[in-house]
């Protein structure tokens, strides 16, 4: 399917999509497709989102809120990210979709973002908003922006996600953690490996029994140790040691012996990536279903307060692009794309500057941000996404 640009023609060897930031925001016009619109992939808008935008999609947001070193136009590079674009913008980049406006009733999908968009700052009657425009004329930064809203060509892959991917993508088959230990232990298990080998590497063949449901592709888990929280310490949940991952090419029978006597014949599966050495008795998770396309910062509706489990990996610390364990699940009302900031307790010291040397405690200071992107029940996974000082079990952190 191909379809004419609406203002200039665009490279052919780009596939059809739609300028979805030249849409937010962008009232005026609202050249948009029908047909797009009703074939555009639905990537996920929470409720919050979606109020935020029809709230503000007409007012912007207040000029205090601008970074003080905004810029008045921005070209989207490849390599950008929502969260970026928008922190050159705001002292909040969570609070991105009061900044560009979404237009709900003619676009499903806000999330798609292109590089070689401009996008300029629009300060009227002193609120802020962002504008996509094109450069006319002799194309310096001091030239006119013209308001074009266009049928975009490029590939869905082209557009730039919310935060850098990349760095979470390992964990959402790594980092798991299940309700109970039983859960893993009940699970399907390596019972033999080729040739009666004891430890199994990359290409090589396992034999696995238990209740496979025709699934191909699986995780390889050991040791499943309790998540406790710092303060209550009840357990909430089990988090099982990352092994590799497998996929069975032939799936197990049942077969008959020189005796006559019924056997099973369990299930094969060929190593086809390994994190450590793979070893009978190791627990079989099915491979997760891709969760992580369009993940969209924003800050908890609610307040929000709790504190750092552990460090994934069993690091003492944690810093910055690090993966840390929360005590906040979906029981408590957390969701992903929540953005938490970190505290740093304030020490506790004694007054020199008078005779008593009374003991004071210095005050808590704020030193990060978190982006959660996997919840369970009970916990949660977070990326640290900036952090003046190592993070450790038991910091605390609050909504932003």
């Amino acid at each position: 399917m191909t379809q004419r640009s609406l203002s200039s023609k665009a490279p052919k060897s780009q596939a059809l999509s739609v300028s979805a930031l030249g849409l937010l925001g962008l009232l005026a016009g609202g050249l948009v497709s029908s047909s797009w619109a009703q074939t555009a992939p639905n990537f996920p808008i929470t409720p919050q989102q979606k109020a935020t935008a029809q709230q503000v999609s007409q007012a912007g947001v207040p000029l205090s809120e601008l970074s003080p070193n905004a810029p008045d136009s921005y070209t989207v590079k490849r390599g950008d990210t929502l969260w970026g674009i928008s922190g050159l913008f705001l002292k909040s980049p969570w609070r991105w979709p009061e900044l560009w406006g979404m237009n709900i009733q003619q676009i499903r999908n806000p999330h798609l973002i292109f590089p070689g968009q401009l996008v300029y700052l629009d300060k009227s009657n002193g609120r802020a908003r962002l504008r996509v425009g094109q450069s006319v004329g002799s194309g310096e930064s001091g030239g006119t922006m013209k308001l074009s809203p266009r049928v975009r060509e490029g590939s869905l892959d082209d557009a730039i996600s919310t935060v850098h991917v990349h760095l979470l993508e390992p964990f959402f088959n790594e980092a798991v953690v299940f309700d109970t230990s039983e859960e893993l232990l009940k699970a399907p298990r390596v019972v033999a490996t080729q040739e009666g080998r004891v430890m199994l590497s990359r290409g090589e063949t396992a034999y696995v029994r238990g209740e496979l449901a025709g699934a191909r592709d699986w995780r390889l888990f050991r040791e499943p140790k309790p998540l406790r929280d710092p303060t209550t310490r009840e357990v909430l949940g089990y988090e099982a040691q990352y092994v590799g991952t497998l996929t069975m090419t032939r799936e197990g029978t049942e077969g008959t012996g020189a005796d006559g006597q019924a056997l099973v014949i369990p299930s094969t599966f060929v190593v086809t990536s390994l994190r450590q050495e793979a070893a009978v008795g190791d627990r079989l998770a099915a491979v997760p279903p891709r969760e992580f396309n369009n993940l969209v910062p924003h800050a908890p509706a609610q307040d929000m307060a709790g504190q750092i489990v552990s460090i994934y990996g069993d690091s003492l610390n944690a810093g910055q692009s690090q993966i840390v364990t929360l005590n906040k699940g979906a029981r408590d009302g957390m969701e992903r794309g929540h953005v938490m900031a970190l505290w740093r307790d304030g020490a506790v010291t004694r007054d020199m500057t008078v005779e008593s040397k009374e003991t004071i405690k210095l005050p808590d200071e704020r030193h990060g941000l978190l982006f959660v992107f996997r919840v369970f029940e009970r916990a949660s996974y977070a990326l640290i996404l900036n952090v003046k000082e190592p993070v450790k079990p038991g910091d605390r952190f609050t909504q932003p």
